[in-house]
């Protein structure tokens, strides 16, 4: 038997390469968002339990962080919604530069549907929640139901496998991340406090410094973690909502990787003539430390980074975030309440409305084809899934209200979504086939 390669071959199919990370993003997503039921699961189990006085006073033990006169003092929750969540949106970031400069998106024919799908599908949901909650307090909570969590769509169309056409998934993905776009830019507008100036002039000089050493050839990973520290001290000191500041440095970091594919094999050449050629120890240390260095920056920081905070933000943010924040109470009056059925039909009726009908609209009109091999049944199956508007959901809502009217769109929140969930597994499972005609093609 002859042993195995120091090195794993290269895939044969260059396609192969090239949707490596798409794939390792769907999988990680699909089953990150097992992982966020299950926590779902947890939360609302110990929210109607014996345990319940303890676990919300889990959730408002106070934590304090700071150094002299600067000291940060905010319950657990609050640390886990305006911190970890930061790093949740730093990687929506990533994902977002990705596709805008790697991915789909990169081709502005390619973008024209989902965007249009994505702004009905959000547009459409604010209309029926406003109509049915058009005064204060309630309406306060009008951006909730516009969002789509991606983690439990892509995890519902992986379950479903070739029953749902490959480029419906690219499109749903395309879809969701549009709809990410859309929502941090409500997030850092509708929601931003007073402005601080001062603060706010800092945190743009951090960001500042973050283009420059990039640009300069700064490597070092601890020196952008405690730029992006900065920043988001500095955000959330300024009145915008700090989760801003880490789709911002998402954006920013680098897509292409600073050693090319020529450098990187001069180099592996090198290392190669030193060992063969019988060089010293020394000689081979500082061959293999090059080799190491041209390994690590031919891959971008964009593909390295997100590779490395994937399982984290899905394995660990956000069933950590679902914990702190999907334990509400189940009672008839809650889900019953005005505010929980605009959130839930928003979710149930609108977005499914507002995807499809917008979609089969561009379509129609000859703005955009739908994705191929789509029927319209598979797209609306697909725009129901766009109901699920879990993660995203729950942190608006958390930004918007407060007491009785954030308890009862949080029980809208799951009603909504599990239904939407379940409508969208039903119709695309049922008897959905990827080879279907091609509605809206050539106009």
């Amino acid at each position: 038997m002859s042993p195995e390669p120091a090195v794993r071959a290269l895939p044969r199919r260059p396609y192969e390469a090239l949707t490596r990370p798409l794939r390792r993003f769907l999988h990680v997503q699909a089953a990150g968002g097992v992982v966020l039921l299950a926590a779902t699961v947890v939360a609302l189990v110990l929210a109607n339990s014996p345990l319940a006085a303890r676990y919300r006073a889990i959730c408002d033990t106070r934590v304090v962080v700071g150094v002299g006169s600067l000291v940060l003092d905010y319950p657990l929750w609050y640390w886990i919604n305006d911190a970890l969540m930061a790093v949740f949106f730093f990687v929506i970031g990533l994902e977002i530069k990705r596709e805008l400069v790697l991915g789909e998106l990169r081709d502005r024919r390619n973008v024209v549907m989902p965007l249009v799908a994505a702004l009905g599908g959000a547009v459409a949901p604010i209309a029926i929640f406003l109509a049915l909650q058009p005064s204060p307090p309630g309406s306060h909570g009008w951006a909730v139901p516009m969002a789509t969590d991606i983690a439990f769509v892509v995890g519902a169309l992986a379950l479903l496998g070739d029953r749902v056409p490959p480029s419906l998934k690219v499109f749903m993905l395309s879809l969701a991340i549009i709809d990410d776009i859309l929502g941090v830019l409500v997030i850092a507008v509708a929601f931003s406090e007073s402005i601080a100036v001062g603060w706010l002039a800092a945190a743009a000089g951090g960001v500042g410094l973050v283009v420059v050493a990039g640009r300069a050839g700064v490597r070092r990973t601890a020196i952008y973690v405690l730029l992006g520290a900065f920043v988001w001290l500095c955000t959330l000191k300024s009145g915008i909502h700090p989760t801003v500041a880490g789709a911002l440095l998402g954006l920013l970091t680098p897509a292409s990787a600073w050693i090319g594919d020529d450098t990187l094999l001069r180099v592996i050449d090198g290392v190669s003539t030193a060992i063969r050629g019988g060089a010293t120890a020394d000689a081979r240390r500082d061959a293999a430390e090059d080799l190491a260095v041209a390994a690590r920056e031919s891959v971008s920081p964009l593909a390295r980074i997100e590779h490395a905070l994937h399982p984290w933000v899905g394995f660990v943010i956000m069933p950590i975030f679902a914990l702190a924040n999907a334990g509400v109470t189940v009672g008839a009056a809650g889900l019953t309440s005005g505010v929980a059925l605009a959130v839930a039909a928003a979710l149930v009726v609108g977005k499914p409305l507002g995807i499809a009908g917008c979609a089969l609209l561009a379509a129609r009109l000859g703005l955009a084809p739908l994705p191929a091999g789509t029927s319209v049944g598979a797209l609306v199956g697909a725009a129901c899934l766009g109901g699920v508007g879990f993660t995203m959901a729950l942190f608006i809502a958390s930004l918007s209200l407060e007491g009785e009217p954030l308890v009862a769109a949080k029980a809208g929140i799951l009603a909504g979504s599990a239904l939407s969930l379940v409508l969208g597994l039903l119709i695309l499972g049922n008897g959905v086939r990827p080879n279907f005609r091609d509605v809206g093609r050539g106009g």
